[in-house]
């Protein structure tokens, strides 16, 4: 195989896939990209054998073929060449490639094609298409509250659910609970539920744009998401996901509105004197009164009073600070209608019929 291209976009798309390389590989071909050309495109693919990324840019062709290379030391090297030269690249039947930049000239050895995984075939051709901005917003107000615990594995994961008009994400960890569910432009007739690993859906985050479209196809265990020029395949968490609904209150007449840059601000401010040992920051609700506050043995203490509008009974409540900056850092909102039933109830925020957050309180120390 043999291309010319130029430096830019090289980075650029080693850059999108460099993710899915695994870090501890115990194939020796997955420390590997793979590079491919198909008429005057490049495609490289990276694949930890979980999640797979590809992306391709258009090149100057020459001839035709395919090489895996050491991702790590590719990148490095593609990283370090002068910005304004163009790149010619040049792999033989030995698999070593040549890469050429100016008077530069690195040799690297690769490992052939055939080692490398094959991406699995979608026989499911039932896909939805979405505006990338779309879902991209929905993952943003959801991922955050996906658990980091790997022993409830099925938590360890974004809940996608498609029926009929509606597309619902949901997230938890068993301490919070984020649920987005939003009306499709037109109906489907793709009916699934599936559970997608937090790595794919950071990566989908980190790939989905404010333009263009995905398509999403699902199969019995995987899924696919084709952003066009870049592709993310993915294994699904086997297993049941929890009845969250049945988690979720009933809305509370009395509502705190309060503004959400002060809320966050001031959530942020009482976090500073958090530790290990005692996390959570203390909420006294009164009329029109909001006070956030934090007191730490043998470190200090803070006090910050809010304006809000309530008109309910009088509460003192505790809460992660963590999961109160989180939802308010994502959700895109002036004020915030922030339910709190009692001392030991569950606080919630929604957003109209759409997105829902529960999060579960802290005993105060």
């Amino acid at each position: 195989m043999k291309f010319k291209t130029d430096k830019t976009q090289l980075l650029k798309i080693t850059q999108k896939v460099q993710n899915a390389i695994s870090s501890k590989a115990t194939l020796p071909i997955l420390s590997n990209i793979l590079l491919e050309t198909q008429g005057n495109l490049i495609k490289i693919t990276a694949t930890d054998l979980d999640i797979g990324i590809s992306s391709k840019i258009q090149i100057k062709p020459e001839s035709e073929g395919a090489i895996t290379l050491p991702a790590k030391k590719f990148i490095d090297i593609i990283k370090e060449l002068p910005d304004s030269q163009e790149i010619s690249f040049s792999a033989k039947k030995n698999n070593v490639a040549t890469i050429e930049c100016g008077k530069i000239v690195f040799k690297i050895i690769g490992l052939p094609k055939d080692e490398f995984p094959q991406p699995p075939e979608f026989k499911n051709k039932n896909a939805i298409t979405l505006p990338q901005k779309f879902l991209k917003d929905m993952i943003s107000i959801t991922a955050f509250a996906v658990s980091k615990d790997e022993t409830r594995y099925v938590l360890n994961g974004v809940l996608f659910t498609i029926k009929n008009k509606t597309i619902k994400l949901v997230a938890t960890d068993g301490r919070r609970l984020a649920v987005v569910e939003k009306k499709l432009q037109s109906e489907t007739t793709l009916n699934e539920q599936a559970i997608i690993p937090t790595k794919t859906i950071q990566e989908l985050n980190r790939l989905l744009g404010e333009e263009g479209f995905v398509k999403i196809l699902f199969d019995e265990n995987q899924v696919l998401f084709d952003l066009g020029d870049t592709l993310v395949v993915s294994r699904l968490i086997e297993g049941d996901f929890p009845n969250y609904e049945q988690v979720i209150p009933k809305e509370a007449k009395e509502k705190v509105v309060v503004e959400r840059n002060a809320f966050l601000s001031a959530a942020k401010r009482a976090s500073i004197l958090t530790n290990q040992d005692s996390i959570a920051i203390k909420m006294n609700i009164s009329k029109d009164r909001m006070a956030i506050s934090k007191n730490t043995p043998y470190m200090g203490e803070v006090k910050e009073e809010l304006n809000v509008t309530y008109k309910g009974k009088e509460i003192s409540v505790g809460f992660n600070p963590s999961y109160i900056i989180e939802v308010l850092k994502n959700i895109d909102s002036n004020n915030i209608e922030f339910e709190l039933a009692d001392n030991d109830k569950p606080g919630v925020i929604r957003l109209g019929n759409e997105y829902v957050y529960v999060v579960l309180p802290m005993q105060i120390t």
